[in-house]
């Protein structure tokens, strides 16, 4: 039976809370790219903080 992907933070790939790698497991894309977009969104209006933040909340932490 295949495994279900589940959207949580990761507890390796961590620099903060553990959101964009959390995000780069899920999407399997390198974690640097969702970084970079919280820093375009943070300038761009200051959405990246907010967004990061909600997630950091919402998001579950991987069990292993």
């Amino acid at each position: 039976m295949a495994k279900k992907k589940q959207l949580t933070k990761s507890t390796e790939d961590k620099i903060i809370f553990g959101v964009c790698g959390g995000l780069g497991e899920y999407f399997e894309v390198d974690s640097i790219l969702f970084r970079i977009a919280f820093i375009i969104l943070t300038f761009a209006g200051g959405g990246g903080i907010l967004i990061y933040l909600l997630l950091a909340l919402l998001m579950p932490t991987t069990v292993k």
